[in-house]
């Protein structure tokens, strides 16, 4: 068994975290900083990195290493894949966007973009993690997915998307038992995050209920990682829709899933 590498100097274990400046993000660095793990952080804005940088030295004495890097662009994806194959114990794919407006309006290299942040970086960032993961017998992926990936309807691209994160992640846990490197899907539901604002999707009418807060999921994801659930759905709420979803044909659940979210100028 090996050990994995460290940041200089320290020695403490490392995570690796993609989109870590809001959201569920920004979520998970701060949580694994606050158990001891030193942080590599990729996102594509500099200030924002650095200021994540300094928060969790000044809170946990935590040391982090910066990439600037925007995973739609493979040069960029490679940077960040080639920093995994150095080895950490612990990696978070959480980089993805969703977009307004109709599918066949949109341009089809923001479409690319989008599949090539949601889909492509997911499957070549875990590559790269996993032979390091698993020569140490160790490691931890989560992979942020959604609870479109699971219901169909709320939006084409993005609904597809995570539905390859789901399946991918469900068929790497087979594949990795007995390794002791442990995957997750994690689905959430709607959580107080900039994503809809960033997506432009307007969301007045969700009821209070249906809101998670990023600390809830963040929370739900490590209860279920440690219990090594595959699948991780935070909050009740979401657990029920998405069994009952899982109990009814699928043209029904289409429907169920329309009446509940509206997809109509989502991608």
């Amino acid at each position: 068994m090996t050990e994995h590498p460290r940041l200089p100097g320290a020695t403490r274990p490392v995570a690796l975290i993609t989109g870590p400046t809001s959201g569920i993000g920004r979520g998970y660095a701060i949580r694994l900083a606050s158990l001891g793990y030193d942080l590599v952080l990729a996102a594509r804005n500099q200030q924002r990195l650095t200021a994540l940088a300094a928060e969790v030295e000044h809170r946990f004495a935590t040391r982090s290493e910066l990439i600037v890097a925007d995973l739609a662009a493979a040069a960029d994806r490679e940077r960040v894949a080639a920093r995994l194959a150095d080895g950490v114990e612990f990696l978070v794919n959480n980089a993805g966007f969703g977009q307004s407006g109709a599918f066949w309006t949109l341009p089809p290299e923001r479409l690319q973009a989008q599949l090539d942040v949601n889909v492509t970086s997911v499957m070549r960032l875990t590559r790269a993690a996993l032979p390091p993961m698993i020569a140490a017998a160790n490691g931890r992926v989560v992979n942020v997915a959604s609870v479109a990936g699971l219901i169909p309807g709320r939006g084409s691209t993005y609904s597809a998307s995570k539905a390859y994160v789901v399946s991918f992640t469900e068929g790497l846990a087979g594949a990795l038992a007995g390794t002791g490197v442990r995957v997750q899907a994690l689905c959430p539901g709607f959580v107080r995050t900039e994503f809809h604002q960033r997506a432009g999707i307007a969301m007045p009418s969700l009821p209070k209920a249906l809101w998670l807060s990023v600390e809830q999921v963040v929370a739900g994801s490590l209860r279920d990682l440690e219990k090594d659930r595959v699948l991780s759905v935070p909050g009740m709420q979401y657990k029920a829709l998405t069994t009952v979803a899982g109990m009814i044909p699928r043209t029904l659940g289409a429907r169920l899933d329309r009446g509940l979210f509206d997809a109509r100028g989502r991608t």
